[in-house]
């Protein structure tokens, strides 16, 4: 094992090689590669690019923006070209959202090994990093950004158009004088750390020194017993407070002096605000707390549609990195639709359309190295098969050879048993659904087919008169190899009751978004109870051919369980999907709620209030401030007027939205100091969705940032919601601060919702 000092001055030398800059080859396919010169600047965060003939004009990333670094031939474009780069010579960059990969060939294996392992140490500080670097980090990268001639210093003139950058519209002479003040040397130029204490003082937060001063007995610190009250009265701590405000002191006081007299800063308690403990989610449903040991029918499963696409369902690329983000994101149900290919080989892809083709083994390969690197708890893979007797047996040969120990194939105990198994007894295994051979009642000659999509889709559409035709032609023998791995059994679906009389655990209906909402209509109750029973899963429109979403929150009023959505798409239905599998140690399993678990009492979301144990709640948020929200447009003159609406998302008489007003000109510092009240009828099925937008007199509103989480989730008290992205990732350091109040419904009481 190689010594510290020898991996310091290995990393030592892997930076001096990034910082001299390479050549490498950039690939995007086999046809399309291309010289472009790399380089890492002085401030060890960034990387600068530019191609072979461009004389001066480098782009750049962060190294904040990476999430993964991928040795040897580990993406599409790298496998297209492996006959002629040999896998120590290739590395993939994967940055966050869904920004395109960066695939690489180096001149030799050591130039490959010393970037992937640059990347990676850069990568780990970064992470290593507490909250109060983390935010120099980010003012340092603005101050770099502004700093146009690199001489490390900034004056007046390039601190206005910084702070217009930053979303900052300011009284000129109110950021003048703080200059001035920041300006220590008296140079009339700010240096990187008097730039950091100029934006500090910018950046005061005047609702918490407020907040502050009404806890602190002298207006000067917190003592520990000012803390524990401010816990006890405001964030609703209760019995702990008082060992929990000199742990807070501990670990967020940044002063030594005040640290050793168990006493807390103003700095300090602003640090505990924005820190994880002091935002919205309840640090305690974090991880795994709920029961993971009930079948899997109780269970909401976090599902993707068609996940072999990247774009449309038309003529979209096919991709195995569409498996690779979808599984990352903790999904726990994936798609493969499998086709006749050439040479024998079964193929993926949305069949009768033109979106690109990719081997089946290859993305069985995929499945298997990423299928547990998010969650530990079983993943279900749904296979649509189209493919003749011959190439079904390479597929059941393909995915036992491939997956191994961690395919489970039914048993004797299986057959007979009464409830599906538990996740927990799941662990690491990896469950195929799809058409199985019956017993005496079901001939061989089974459709195929699991899903009939194109069937579905003909209804829907009048216009095409062409799928039946291939609906007919799918209808040929399912193969015993292949049957005999499938453990769920798909199952055309008769009626709820046909099901209650007759349907085995195992077997597993597929609805259309349309079918499952007829059925919620037409027997809501019916249907609660047979996803107690049995798992049923839904999924997108074949209208939706722009891969568009349905609102997954209604299919989750009825218990389904596995309802797939398109997770390429970004926008509200994947934030809800986000927000519910974001508890639970983000692990793709979510336990539903008692009452979609009960086989004795039947719950109808349609009529909340006649539930035995009905106990509304009154939910109460003030949206006090906005900080540091993310300019929209680039040009200078464009600062954003936010507004942030508040979204309850539930049973249907829970559904509601309300808004503040808009704020002119501040994106930087917004103070709305507005109240919104809800009544929620189901507080176990509620999602609470916080959204910010620009405000425009003329067009549609600009999407600014957002965060969804299960109002279970919700600590009260004084929180900051950290914003995220449309594709949701975060978008460091812009959040809303709120007060949250959640109290049982008086019936006495006047509130509207």
């Amino acid at each position: 094992m190689e010594s510290p000092h020898a991996c310091r001055q290995q990393g030592q030398q892997n930076l001096e090689a990034m910082k001299a800059g390479m050549f490498f080859r950039k690939v995007k396919s086999r046809m399309w590669r291309r010289q472009r010169h790399y380089k890492l600047q002085e401030d060890c965060k960034t990387i600068a690019y530019k191609s072979s003939w461009a004389i001066n004009s480098y782009s750049t990333f962060s190294i904040s923006d990476v999430e993964a670094v991928r040795e040897g031939h580990q993406s599409e474009a790298l496998l297209g070209v492996a006959d002629e780069f040999p896998p120590d010579r290739c590395f993939t960059l994967v940055f966050r959202g869904r920004k395109g990969n960066l695939d690489l060939v180096a001149e030799s294996a050591e130039e490959a090994q010393a970037w992937i392992q640059g990347v990676r140490g850069l990568m780990e500080n970064m992470e290593n990093m507490d909250e109060s670097t983390k935010l120099d980090q980010w003012i340092s990268d603005w101050f770099s950004k502004a700093d146009r001639n690199k001489d490390g210093r900034i004056n007046f003139k390039e601190a206005k158009k910084l702070l217009k950058m930053m979303n900052i519209d300011m009284n000129e002479e109110h950021a003048c004088c703080l200059f001035m003040m920041a300006d220590k040397s008296r140079s009339g130029t700010l240096e990187d750390q008097e730039f950091v204490e100029f934006y500090k003082m910018l950046t005061e937060r005047r609702e918490v020194l407020d907040l502050f001063q009404e806890y602190s007995s002298d207006g000067q610190i917190l003592s520990q017993c000012d803390l524990e009250e401010f816990l006890r009265e405001e964030q609703l701590e209760g019995e702990s407070s008082y060992e929990h405000a000199l742990q807070l002191i501990d670990r967020y006081e940044p002063s030594e002096t005040a640290r050793m007299n168990h006493s807390m800063s103003v700095d300090g308690f602003l640090m505990y605000l924005t820190s994880p403990e002091g935002s919205i989610f309840n640090p305690e449903r974090q991880g795994i707390y709920q029961d993971m040991s009930q079948s899997l029918a109780h269970y909401y499963i976090s599902s993707s549609h068609n996940t072999y696409l990247m774009e449309d369902q038309l003529k979209g690329p096919s991709s195995i990195e569409a498996y690779i983000q979808a599984l990352k994101r903790g999904c726990r149900c994936v798609e493969v639709d499998c086709w006749n290919g050439a040479n024998g080989e079964p193929v993926v892809y949305h069949g009768h359309t033109f979106t690109s083709k990719i081997l089946l083994k290859d993305v069985i390969t995929t499945i298997a190295n990423y299928a547990f690197k998010a969650s530990e708890y079983p993943l279900i893979v749904s296979i649509e098969n189209h493919c003749t007797v011959e190439q079904q047996k390479v597929m059941a040969q393909q995915f036992r050879e491939i997956l191994g120990d961690m395919l489970l194939t039914s048993t004797a105990d299986t057959e007979v048993s009464t409830e599906l198994p538990s996740p927990e007894a799941l662990k690491r295994k990896i469950l195929l659904k799809g058409k199985k051979i019956g017993h005496e009642s079901e001939s061989p000659t089974a459709e195929v087919s699991d899903e009939d999509e194109a069937a579905e889709m003909n209804k829907e559409s009048s216009a095409s008169e062409s799928l039946p035709a291939d609906g007919k032609k799918s209808k040929q023998n399912l193969c015993k190899e292949l049957s005999d791995i499938m453990f769920c059994k798909s199952v055309h679906f008769h009626s709820f009751e046909h099901s209650r009389i007759s349907a085995k655990p195992y077997e597993m209906s597929s609805f259309s978004e349309s079918k499952a909402r007829k059925y919620s209509k037409e027997a809501g109750s019916d249907f609660v109870l047979h996803n107690t029973r049995q798992l049923i899963r839904v999924y997108p429109s074949g209208m939706r051919t722009d891969s568009s979403n349905y609102s997954p929150v209604d299919m989750w009023n009825m218990g389904c369980q596995i309802v797939a959505l398109n997770f390429q798409t970004a926008g509200m239905e994947m934030d809800l999907n986000d927000g519910l599998f974001s508890q639970n140690g983000c692990s793709g399993y979510v336990l539903k709620p008692e009452m979609l678990r009960n086989r004795e009492r039947h719950f109808d979301p349609e009529k909340p209030e006649e539930r035995e144990d009905y106990n509304p709640l009154v939910f109460s948020v003030k949206v006090i401030s906005g900080q540091q929200l993310p300019k929209l447009k680039q040009n200078e003159w464009s600062i954003v007027d936010p507004f942030v609406r508040v979204e309850i998302y539930g049973v249907p008489l829970d559904q509601a939205k309300q808004e503040t007003k808009y704020i002119d000109n501040n994106g930087f510092n917004p103070y709305w100091n507005e109240s919104v009240q809800f009544i929620v009828h189901t507080p176990e099925l509620a999602l609470v969705r916080f959204v910010v937008e620009d405000h425009d007199k003329t067009s549609r509103n600009d999407f600014i940032g957002q965060y969804t989480l299960p109002l279970s989730c919700i600590q009260p008290g004084y929180r900051h919601v950290h914003l995220l992205s449309k594709d949701g990732t975060t978008i460091r350091p812009s959040s809303i601060f709120v007060h949250i109040k959640i109290t049982e419904l008086n019936h006495s009481s006047n509130v509207h919702a």
